[in-house]
Protein backbone atom coordinates (compact mmCIF):
# COMPACT_ATOMS: atom_id res chain seq x y z
CA UNK A 1 0.00 0.00 0.00
CA UNK A 2 1.42 3.36 -1.09
CA UNK A 3 1.72 6.44 1.92
CA UNK A 4 -0.87 8.63 -0.76
CA UNK A 5 -3.36 5.05 -0.48
CA UNK A 6 -2.46 5.31 3.47
CA UNK A 7 -3.09 9.03 3.42
CA UNK A 8 -6.44 8.76 1.84
CA UNK A 9 -7.90 5.96 4.20
CA UNK A 10 -6.93 7.57 6.63
CA UNK A 11 -8.92 10.72 6.01
CA UNK A 12 -12.11 9.36 4.68
CA UNK A 13 -12.08 6.90 8.25
CA UNK A 14 -12.08 10.21 10.00
CA UNK A 15 -14.58 11.76 7.86
CA UNK A 16 -16.92 8.85 8.44
CA UNK A 17 -16.21 9.16 12.23
CA UNK A 18 -17.60 12.70 12.05
CA UNK A 19 -20.34 12.46 10.05
CA UNK A 20 -21.18 9.29 12.08
CA UNK A 21 -20.88 11.52 15.05
CA UNK A 22 -23.04 14.34 13.89
CA UNK A 23 -25.80 12.00 13.15
CA UNK A 24 -25.72 10.46 16.43
CA UNK A 25 -26.12 14.12 18.10
CA UNK A 26 -29.08 15.51 16.22
CA UNK A 27 -30.99 12.46 16.92
CA UNK A 28 -30.73 13.15 20.95
CA UNK A 29 -33.54 15.04 21.96
CA UNK A 30 -32.78 18.42 23.22
CA UNK A 31 -31.55 18.89 26.70
CA UNK A 32 -33.93 19.77 29.01
CA UNK A 33 -32.24 21.75 31.64
CA UNK A 34 -31.18 24.68 30.18
CA UNK A 35 -31.92 27.98 31.48
CA UNK A 36 -28.80 29.98 30.32
CA UNK A 37 -30.34 32.49 32.52
CA UNK A 38 -27.12 32.19 34.81
CA UNK A 39 -25.53 34.57 36.63
CA UNK A 40 -22.66 36.56 36.23
CA UNK A 41 -19.67 34.94 37.99
CA UNK A 42 -18.85 36.35 41.01
CA UNK A 43 -16.06 36.21 43.95
CA UNK A 44 -15.63 33.02 44.65
CA UNK A 45 -14.08 34.12 48.06
CA UNK A 46 -17.56 35.83 49.24
CA UNK A 47 -19.58 32.55 49.30
CA UNK A 48 -19.32 29.31 51.22
CA UNK A 49 -20.33 25.82 50.20
CA UNK A 50 -21.64 23.09 51.78
CA UNK A 51 -22.38 20.13 49.44
CA UNK A 52 -24.22 16.97 49.85
CA UNK A 53 -26.14 17.91 53.19
CA UNK A 54 -28.99 14.75 53.75
CA UNK A 55 -32.49 16.43 54.04
CA UNK A 56 -33.63 13.03 54.69
CA UNK A 57 -31.24 11.19 56.65
CA UNK A 58 -30.17 8.17 55.61
CA UNK A 59 -32.72 8.08 52.97
CA UNK A 60 -31.65 7.49 48.87
CA UNK A 61 -28.13 9.35 47.50
CA UNK A 62 -30.64 11.82 45.27
CA UNK A 63 -31.83 13.00 48.57
CA UNK A 64 -29.28 15.91 49.24
CA UNK A 65 -28.62 19.43 48.41
CA UNK A 66 -25.82 22.05 48.05
CA UNK A 67 -26.06 25.07 50.40
CA UNK A 68 -24.46 28.55 49.37
CA UNK A 69 -23.94 30.57 52.02
CA UNK A 70 -22.91 34.09 51.59
CA UNK A 71 -19.37 34.96 53.89
CA UNK A 72 -20.22 38.44 54.58
CA UNK A 73 -24.67 38.87 55.23
CA UNK A 74 -25.78 41.88 55.27
CA UNK A 75 -28.48 40.74 57.62
CA UNK A 76 -28.73 38.30 60.35
CA UNK A 77 -31.36 36.28 58.47
CA UNK A 78 -31.70 36.67 54.62
CA UNK A 79 -34.06 35.28 52.21
CA UNK A 80 -33.69 32.08 50.34
CA UNK A 81 -33.33 31.27 46.31
CA UNK A 82 -33.83 27.52 46.02
CA UNK A 83 -32.85 25.59 42.74
CA UNK A 84 -34.52 23.02 41.28
CA UNK A 85 -33.21 21.40 38.33
CA UNK A 86 -34.88 20.03 34.83
CA UNK A 87 -33.94 17.16 32.47
CA UNK A 88 -37.50 15.43 31.69
CA UNK A 89 -37.23 13.94 35.43
CA UNK A 90 -34.95 10.47 34.65
CA UNK A 91 -31.62 13.22 34.39
CA UNK A 92 -30.07 16.60 35.51
CA UNK A 93 -28.05 17.15 39.02
CA UNK A 94 -28.09 20.19 41.79
CA UNK A 95 -24.58 20.97 40.52
CA UNK A 96 -26.36 23.43 37.82
CA UNK A 97 -27.89 25.48 40.57
CA UNK A 98 -24.75 27.05 41.44
CA UNK A 99 -24.95 29.29 38.26
CA UNK A 100 -28.24 30.59 38.93
CA UNK A 101 -28.04 31.42 42.35
CA UNK A 102 -24.35 32.44 43.19
CA UNK A 103 -24.04 35.95 42.71
CA UNK A 104 -27.11 36.65 44.30
CA UNK A 105 -25.79 35.02 47.41
CA UNK A 106 -22.48 36.72 46.77
CA UNK A 107 -23.88 40.22 46.98
CA UNK A 108 -24.29 39.20 50.70
CA UNK A 109 -28.35 39.51 50.26
CA UNK A 110 -29.84 35.93 49.99
CA UNK A 111 -29.16 32.51 50.69
CA UNK A 112 -29.03 30.33 48.10
CA UNK A 113 -29.67 26.38 47.94
CA UNK A 114 -30.02 23.45 44.60
CA UNK A 115 -31.53 20.18 45.58
CA UNK A 116 -31.30 16.30 43.77
CA UNK A 117 -34.85 14.57 43.82
CA UNK A 118 -35.39 10.91 43.10
CA UNK A 119 -35.61 10.49 39.58
CA UNK A 120 -38.36 9.04 38.05
CA UNK A 121 -35.82 5.82 37.46
CA UNK A 122 -36.07 5.20 41.10
CA UNK A 123 -39.50 5.82 41.97
CA UNK A 124 -42.69 7.16 40.34
CA UNK A 125 -44.29 10.20 41.11
CA UNK A 126 -45.10 11.47 43.81
CA UNK A 127 -42.23 11.03 45.49
CA UNK A 128 -40.42 13.73 43.14
CA UNK A 129 -42.82 16.16 44.93
CA UNK A 130 -42.54 14.43 48.26
CA UNK A 131 -38.45 15.19 48.04
CA UNK A 132 -38.67 18.70 47.29
CA UNK A 133 -41.08 19.61 49.89
CA UNK A 134 -38.98 17.29 52.45
CA UNK A 135 -35.75 19.88 51.08
CA UNK A 136 -37.69 22.77 52.17
CA UNK A 137 -39.03 22.02 55.28
CA UNK A 138 -35.85 20.97 56.10
CA UNK A 139 -34.31 24.43 55.32
CA UNK A 140 -37.17 26.01 57.24
CA UNK A 141 -36.00 23.45 59.91
CA UNK A 142 -32.30 24.57 59.92
CA UNK A 143 -33.15 28.55 59.17
CA UNK A 144 -31.88 29.27 62.18
CA UNK A 145 -28.26 27.27 62.39
CA UNK A 146 -27.69 28.83 58.74
CA UNK A 147 -29.18 32.28 58.49
CA UNK A 148 -32.04 31.77 56.47
CA UNK A 149 -35.44 33.47 57.04
CA UNK A 150 -37.73 31.40 57.18
CA UNK A 151 -40.55 33.15 55.92
CA UNK A 152 -39.32 34.17 52.88
CA UNK A 153 -38.19 31.15 50.46
CA UNK A 154 -38.05 31.36 47.04
CA UNK A 155 -37.91 28.35 44.65
CA UNK A 156 -36.42 28.53 40.83
CA UNK A 157 -36.62 25.64 38.49
CA UNK A 158 -36.19 24.88 35.01
CA UNK A 159 -38.40 22.58 32.82
CA UNK A 160 -39.21 19.51 34.62
CA UNK A 161 -37.55 21.62 37.90
CA UNK A 162 -40.27 24.31 36.60
CA UNK A 163 -42.94 21.75 37.10
CA UNK A 164 -41.54 20.97 40.48
CA UNK A 165 -41.73 24.52 41.43
CA UNK A 166 -45.11 25.29 40.10
CA UNK A 167 -46.11 22.29 41.99
CA UNK A 168 -44.60 23.53 45.54
CA UNK A 169 -46.24 26.74 44.55
CA UNK A 170 -49.63 25.84 44.19
CA UNK A 171 -49.63 22.70 46.62
CA UNK A 172 -47.56 23.86 50.05
CA UNK A 173 -49.16 22.18 52.95
CA UNK A 174 -51.91 20.58 51.06
CA UNK A 175 -53.62 17.48 52.19
CA UNK A 176 -53.36 15.52 49.34
CA UNK A 177 -49.68 14.58 51.04
CA UNK A 178 -50.30 13.09 54.44
CA UNK A 179 -47.18 11.14 55.11
CA UNK A 180 -44.44 13.59 54.52
CA UNK A 181 -40.65 12.01 54.65
CA UNK A 182 -37.50 13.22 56.34
CA UNK A 183 -37.11 14.54 60.15
CA UNK A 184 -38.77 17.86 60.01
CA UNK A 185 -42.32 16.74 59.53
CA UNK A 186 -43.84 19.47 61.54
CA UNK A 187 -42.62 22.33 59.33
CA UNK A 188 -44.44 24.00 56.73
CA UNK A 189 -43.43 23.26 53.36
CA UNK A 190 -45.12 26.46 51.83
CA UNK A 191 -42.99 28.60 49.68
CA UNK A 192 -42.90 32.98 49.18
CA UNK A 193 -42.23 33.07 45.07
CA UNK A 194 -42.10 31.20 42.54
CA UNK A 195 -40.18 31.18 39.27
CA UNK A 196 -41.01 28.70 36.83
CA UNK A 197 -38.88 28.55 33.99
CA UNK A 198 -41.13 26.71 31.13
CA UNK A 199 -41.86 23.77 33.07
CA UNK A 200 -45.35 21.37 31.84
CA UNK A 201 -48.17 22.39 33.63
CA UNK A 202 -50.77 20.06 32.06
CA UNK A 203 -49.58 16.35 30.89
CA UNK A 204 -52.75 15.28 29.17
CA UNK A 205 -52.92 18.55 26.97
CA UNK A 206 -49.08 18.75 25.93
CA UNK A 207 -49.91 16.64 22.04
CA UNK A 208 -52.34 19.34 21.22
CA UNK A 209 -49.63 21.62 19.76
CA UNK A 210 -46.72 20.37 17.27
CA UNK A 211 -43.54 19.73 18.83
CA UNK A 212 -40.08 17.16 18.40
CA UNK A 213 -41.76 14.50 20.91
CA UNK A 214 -44.73 12.42 21.81
CA UNK A 215 -45.64 12.65 25.22
CA UNK A 216 -48.91 10.49 24.87
CA UNK A 217 -46.60 7.48 24.28
CA UNK A 218 -46.10 4.88 26.78
CA UNK A 219 -42.28 5.63 27.17
CA UNK A 220 -42.38 9.30 27.20
CA UNK A 221 -40.97 11.44 30.65
CA UNK A 222 -44.12 12.20 31.65
CA UNK A 223 -45.64 8.38 31.20
CA UNK A 224 -42.70 7.73 32.75
CA UNK A 225 -43.17 10.21 35.83
CA UNK A 226 -46.50 8.62 36.61
CA UNK A 227 -45.86 5.05 36.04
CA UNK A 228 -48.08 4.85 33.27
CA UNK A 229 -49.59 6.04 30.01
CA UNK A 230 -50.90 9.39 30.73
CA UNK A 231 -53.72 9.63 28.42
CA UNK A 232 -54.90 5.59 30.02
CA UNK A 233 -54.55 7.38 33.38
CA UNK A 234 -55.74 11.23 33.98
CA UNK A 235 -56.64 10.73 37.63
CA UNK A 236 -52.71 10.00 37.99
CA UNK A 237 -52.37 12.91 35.54
CA UNK A 238 -54.18 15.36 37.64
CA UNK A 239 -52.79 14.53 40.83
CA UNK A 240 -49.35 15.55 39.24
CA UNK A 241 -50.88 18.93 37.71
CA UNK A 242 -49.98 22.01 39.56
CA UNK A 243 -53.46 23.30 37.86
CA UNK A 244 -55.53 20.93 40.13
CA UNK A 245 -54.00 22.73 43.30
CA UNK A 246 -54.43 26.60 42.41
CA UNK A 247 -55.76 28.39 45.35
CA UNK A 248 -56.08 32.01 46.43
CA UNK A 249 -53.22 31.32 49.18
CA UNK A 250 -50.77 30.75 46.42
CA UNK A 251 -47.75 32.72 46.04
CA UNK A 252 -46.61 35.09 43.53
CA UNK A 253 -45.46 33.81 40.70
CA UNK A 254 -42.79 34.79 37.31
CA UNK A 255 -43.76 32.63 34.61
CA UNK A 256 -41.39 32.36 31.47
CA UNK A 257 -41.00 30.34 28.39
CA UNK A 258 -40.04 30.60 24.96
CA UNK A 259 -43.07 30.68 22.42
CA UNK A 260 -41.05 28.39 19.80
CA UNK A 261 -40.42 25.45 22.94
CA UNK A 262 -40.40 22.39 20.75
CA UNK A 263 -40.50 20.15 24.03
CA UNK A 264 -43.08 21.84 26.28
CA UNK A 265 -45.32 24.10 24.36
CA UNK A 266 -45.76 27.08 25.40
CA UNK A 267 -49.50 26.77 26.04
CA UNK A 268 -48.42 24.93 29.50
CA UNK A 269 -47.25 28.05 30.92
CA UNK A 270 -50.27 29.65 29.34
CA UNK A 271 -52.53 27.69 31.19
CA UNK A 272 -51.23 28.25 34.53
CA UNK A 273 -50.90 31.62 34.00
CA UNK A 274 -54.65 32.02 33.27
CA UNK A 275 -55.68 29.44 36.57
CA UNK A 276 -53.85 31.83 38.74
CA UNK A 277 -55.42 35.51 37.81
CA UNK A 278 -58.28 33.68 37.46
CA UNK A 279 -58.12 33.13 41.51
CA UNK A 280 -56.63 36.33 42.21
CA UNK A 281 -52.92 35.24 42.67
CA UNK A 282 -50.23 37.54 41.09
CA UNK A 283 -48.69 36.21 38.02
CA UNK A 284 -46.52 37.42 35.61
CA UNK A 285 -45.90 35.68 32.26
CA UNK A 286 -43.26 36.59 29.84
CA UNK A 287 -43.11 35.18 26.39
CA UNK A 288 -39.30 35.02 25.40
CA UNK A 289 -40.06 35.31 21.26
CA UNK A 290 -38.11 33.59 19.01
CA UNK A 291 -36.69 31.59 22.39
CA UNK A 292 -36.94 27.57 22.29
CA UNK A 293 -36.51 25.21 25.48
CA UNK A 294 -34.08 27.54 27.21
CA UNK A 295 -30.82 29.21 25.79
CA UNK A 296 -32.34 32.76 26.14
CA UNK A 297 -30.17 35.04 24.68
CA UNK A 298 -31.84 38.09 26.45
CA UNK A 299 -30.22 39.66 29.13
CA UNK A 300 -33.38 41.00 29.94
CA UNK A 301 -34.41 37.58 31.52
CA UNK A 302 -31.90 37.54 33.96
CA UNK A 303 -32.54 40.76 35.19
CA UNK A 304 -36.21 40.22 35.49
CA UNK A 305 -35.72 36.89 37.68
CA UNK A 306 -33.11 38.96 39.75
CA UNK A 307 -35.42 41.76 39.90
CA UNK A 308 -38.77 39.58 40.73
CA UNK A 309 -36.62 38.39 44.06
CA UNK A 310 -35.45 41.39 44.98
CA UNK A 311 -39.16 42.61 45.16
CA UNK A 312 -41.01 39.30 46.31
CA UNK A 313 -38.29 38.32 48.72
CA UNK A 314 -36.90 41.68 49.95
CA UNK A 315 -39.69 43.70 49.47
CA UNK A 316 -38.79 46.11 46.77
CA UNK A 317 -41.13 47.23 43.93
CA UNK A 318 -42.41 45.05 41.09
CA UNK A 319 -44.16 46.57 38.54
CA UNK A 320 -43.46 44.34 35.63
CA UNK A 321 -46.96 42.93 33.90
CA UNK A 322 -47.46 40.32 31.07
CA UNK A 323 -45.19 41.18 27.94
CA UNK A 324 -43.56 39.59 25.18
CA UNK A 325 -39.33 40.15 24.51
CA UNK A 326 -37.27 39.31 22.02
CA UNK A 327 -34.72 36.45 22.47
CA UNK A 328 -32.35 37.88 20.49
CA UNK A 329 -31.29 41.58 21.05
CA UNK A 330 -30.90 43.51 18.09
CA UNK A 331 -27.52 45.77 18.05
CA UNK A 332 -28.50 49.44 16.59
Amino acid sequence: MTCTTQRMIAILGTFLIIACSSQNLSAQPAQTDTPNVRQRPANREAVKVLKDLEYVPNGHQRQRLDLYLPVNPKARQLPLIVFIHGGAWRAGDKAGGRGQVYSSVASGEFVGASINYRLSGHAIWPEQIKDCQAAIRWLRGNAEKYGIDPERIGVIGSSAGGHLVAMLGTSGDDADYPDPIGEHTTESNRVSAVVDLYGPTNFLTMNDFPGRMDHDAPNSPESLLIGAPIQKNPDKVRAASPLTYVSEDDPPFLIIHGTDDPLVPLDQSIQLDRALDMIGVESTLIRVNGGSHGGFKNPQVRQMILDFWKAKLSGSEWDVEDSEIENQVREN
